[in-house]
């Protein structure tokens, strides 16, 4: 149901991207409160959504990455 995809659009700024596609079945309120959940519980951020002619909603979500840097 997703793919979780990593890259770097500008140098010390890493996203992490997650592609979702919700079946011409649910309606907007469903994908809406699915959407939310992951937003709140993985700290997720809407990027595009784009409704096919099919009715599929792809919709592709992105994090930013923080790496942990040591100290001495």
């Amino acid at each position: 149901m997703s793919a979780v995809d990593r890259r770097p659009p500008r140098p010390g700024v890493e996203w992490e991207f997650d592609s979702v596609i919700f079946p011409p079945d649910f309606s907007r309120n469903v994908v809406r409160k699915l959407l939310v959940e992951r937003a709140e519980q993985g700290g997720w951020v809407l990027d595009r959504v784009r409704i096919g002619h099919d009715g599929k909603r792809r919709v592709t979500l992105r994090r930013k990455i923080i790496r942990a840097v040591r100290t001495a």
